[in-house]
This record gives C-alpha cells, sequence and structure tokens, in this order.
C-alpha cells in the first residue's frame, strides 16, 4: 500500500461513543461517571492498540519496510492488533512469543487460544522463545539475531509502547474536546504508554488516575517521565488481585454484575480491575461531590474467550 493511501486510511476520523455509567454507589455519593469506548474503535486493532500502532505503521510505510515484528505473551492482546494492522496494511508481521513449550504443540495452542489463532489467521509467523531468552528482548545482541533470523523489519516494543505510541494515544483525548469536562481521568496499565499519552493531552484542572494491571509497578513513574513533564496524575496500586492476569472470583462476579446492570462489558486483565477500583474509591470517598470521571476502556475484550476456556476448566465462573 503507497503511503499516501495508508497515511488517509489511518487518519480517518475515529468517532467513540462517551456512555454515562450509572450505579446506586454513583448516585449515592453524588458523582458522575462516563466510559470513552475506545473499545468500539475496531475488532481486532482495539482501544488503546489502535492508536499506539498507527503512527508506528506510518512510520514503517515512510521506512519503506515490509515486515514489522514485536513481542508479547501467548494472550497478548498487542500481538493480534500487530497482526490484524500489518494484515489490513499490507505489511508481514512477525510476533516473538514467550514460552517455547508453545511451538511443540502449536495446533493444539491455536485450538485453544483466541488470541494466536485469529493472529495467525492474519498471517503473522510466529517465534516462540525461551523465557530467559524473552528477558532479552531489548538487548541489541538478541535484536541483531533477530535481523540475522529474519532479515530487516521495523521494531515495535513489547505493549507497543515508544514515542509514536504515546503520539497516538494523545488522540484519546484530543479527537473528543468533551472529554475536557472531567475532572478526573482513569486508565489502566500495562506498560505506560496510555496514560502518558492520557496525561500528556490532559488540561490543567484534571487529574489522571493510573490503575496497573501489574503487581510490580514502581516502574512506571520512570517510564511516564519519558514521556512527560506534567504530574497531574496519581498511580492506584491496590487493585491487580494479585498481579498480571490474576483473578478471583470476587473480580469475575463483579464484571459479569457490571455488564447485567450497565451493558458495559469488561476484561479481566485491565478494565475489570480499573472499574473495581473506581467503584472501591468511589464508596470510600476518595472523590468529592459532583465530580466528573471519565473512564477510558481501552479494548481487550476479544481475550475474553480464551479467558473463559481457562475458567471452564477450573469449574469456575464465566465472563458473561
Amino acid at each position: 500500500m503507497e503511503f499516501s493511501e495508508l497515511y488517509v486510511k489511518w487518519n480517518k476520523e475515529i468517532e467513540i461513543p462517551i456512555q454515562e455509567v450509572i450505579l446506586p454507589v454513583f448516585l449515592e455519593k453524588k458523582v458522575h461517571v462516563c466510559v470513552k469506548r475506545e473499545d468500539l474503535n475496531h475488532q481486532y486493532i482495539s482501544g488503546n492498540k489502535l492508536r499506539k500502532l498507527k503512527y508506528n505503521i506510518l512510520k514503517a510505510s515512510e521506512l519503506n519496510e515490509d515486515t514489522l515484528l514485536t513481542f508479547g505473551g501467548a494472550f497478548s492482546n498487542h500481538i493480534l492488533a500487530t497482526a490484524s494492522a500489518g494484515y489490513e496494511s499490507g505489511f508481514k508481521t512477525i510476533g516473538v512469543i514467550r514460552g517455547d513449550e508453545l511451538e511443540e504443540r502449536l495446533e493444539e495452542v491455536l485450538e485453544e487460544n483466541e488470541t494466536l489463532k485469529l493472529a495467525h489467521h492474519f498471517g503473522m509467523q510466529f517465534y516462540f522463545v525461551s523465557r530467559e531468552d524473552y528477558r532479552q528482548k531489548e538487548d541489541p545482541v538478541f535484536i541483531e539475531k533477530l535481523r540475522e533470523k529474519f532479515g530487516t523489519f521495523y521494531m515495535i516494543p513489547e505493549g507497543g509502547t515508544n514515542d509514536l505510541a504515546v503520539k497516538g494515544t494523545e488522540e484519546i483525548l484530543k479527537d473528543a474536546p468533551q472529554t475536557y469536562n472531567f475532572d478526573y481521568i482513569t486508565c489502566a496499565m500495562g506498560t505506560g504508554g496510555t496514560i502518558s499519552g492520557i496525561i500528556n493531552a490532559s488540561q490543567k484542572h484534571q487529574t489522571v488516575l493510573g490503575f496497573p494491571a501489574l503487581k510490580e509497578s514502581a516502574f512506571f513513574e520512570a517510564v511516564i517521565d519519558q514521556y512527560t513533564l506534567k504530574r497531574n496524575y496519581n498511580i492506584i496500586t491496590d487493585y491487580h488481585f494479585g498481579g498480571f492476569a490474576k483473578y478471583n472470583e470476587e473480580l469475575i462476579r463483579f464484571i459479569n454484575d457490571v455488564k447485567m446492570k450497565t451493558q458495559l462489558p469488561l476484561d479481566p486483565i485491565y478494565t475489570g480491575k480499573m472499574f473495581y477500583g473506581l467503584v472501591d474509591m468511589v464508596k470510600n470517598d476518595y472523590f468529592e461531590e459532583n465530580s466528573r470521571i471519565l473512564m477510558i476502556h481501552t479494548g481487550g475484550l476479544q481475550g475474553i474467550k480464551g479467558f473463559n476456556e481457562k475458567l471452564k476448566r477450573k469449574n469456575q465462573i464465566l465472563i458473561k
């Protein structure tokens, strides 16, 4: 695809609805809560992933690269989004996947794992590496070995966070001026790129609240410092449920209850934990009366099918 054609495709206006969320506790505490439904921007390049990949796709095209290479775990939303974005934009894609044991039973994995199954459908070539080797993903020696194996490629880091990704996530607010009417903006956190863009685009009167999905969150402040000079944010570390992809039945029941009462779908890795934390903070009077709070829905819903397969095997409650 020619660069000019690709530029038009990726710069088309994205209209994202802002949905009011009404729960009894919000009415009782007199706070107004809405959610920006970034999860609706694309079926597979969902939520913040579309924002993060936008300028990276354009840069790869500008550099005349024909292959995108990135990193992720077997259930990574970023892996699927990159595969889909590459397919739509005419790039070959390579996913360096954590867990070399998966390669030994790849056919079985592709049947069980919706994320890898769809990425494979979009033509992504998988390169499974051991967890030890995966930790070297930022090492120049390891990257050079990848170039020796695959040839030239445009590299996108794990989770997609880099300068161009942050530029894209700034548009979550910039594309919708009504977002500046809110006092607080909440965002789930994985690598720190999305919240950095939101902080950059936020106004002086706004406070940005980040909810890490990881237990180890001390590094987030250093990541954010790379991309913004603003300090109008707080990182809320109390709602990771034990760490990345960790959960309990209370969280699953909460996600199902919210879906039943508000029709708002949440995932158990990111947005479910963020919204659980927000509700708990409202209950405990973190927000003053008449606060206007905007949640950013960062997508990831396609991972629920695979998550439910895991829950089913454990005879646990499924996500509706």
